[in-house]
């Protein structure tokens, strides 16, 4: 079975690349053994979606925002490593 492939689609016309490429760092770095690709979609009209396997796991309009990165995490983690902690992200998520 292949590893997960993370895609974040984002808004070029609101210059949201450097956040979608900080996100991507992050979840690249967190799930190094666990994700296959993380990929990047340029896009318009504002949207900003993070994806695992074509699974929505954030949206802008949706969600109403963007995530903090320990949901984000939380999230992706929740879909390609269930069993796995976060450490001090999940303590948090306890409070």
């Amino acid at each position: 079975m292949p590893a997960p492939r993370v895609l974040i689609t984002y808004c070029t016309q609101c210059r949201w690349l450097l956040r979608a490429q900080w996100y991507a760092g992050e979840l690249l770095t967190t799930f190094a053994d666990e994700l296959g690709e993380v990929a990047l979609a340029p896009t318009t009209g504002g949207v900003f979606r993070v994806e695992v396997d074509g699974e929505p796991v954030w949206n802008r309009k949706r969600d109403g925002g963007f995530p903090e990165i320990t949901e984000l995490k939380r999230r992706v983690r929740d879909l390609v490593a269930p069993d796995r902690s976060l450490g001090h992200a999940d303590r948090a998520a306890d409070d």
